[in-house]
């Protein structure tokens, strides 16, 4: 079970985004995700009029090491390590490690 999802609100720890939130857009593989608004780089794209693309400077959310951010706790407003538990009806869900808060509704 995956501990950071597609759709969570994460908090990155370190480097030059260290402090901001943003939500999980997707995960590359089991190491890298792309979080909205961090990591941000510049790309230049030659323009393909074939496809309608016009040319110029985007700016393009790059992955970010899955141990660079951390699970955001609203109730802490920090970041917070996550764990797996099994409840009575065999469902696994994320809890919070210093909570012991379910993430998972």
């Amino acid at each position: 079970m995956e501990k950071i999802r597609k759709g969570d609100e994460v908090i990155v720890l370190t480097g030059k985004d260290k402090g901001k939130r943003g939500a999980v857009l997707r995960r590359l593989d089991a190491d890298h995700v792309v979080v909205e608004g961090v990591n941000r780089a510049k790309k230049h794209v030659r323009p393909n009029p074939i496809r309608g693309e016009v040319g110029g400077i985007v700016e393009k959310d790059m992955p970010i090491h899955i141990s660079n951010v951390a699970l955001f706790n609203p109730k802490t407003s920090k970041g917070g390590r996550v764990g797996i538990k099994k409840l009575e009806d065999g469902r696994m869900v994320r809890v919070f490690k210093a909570t012991g808060e379910v993430v998972d509704a």
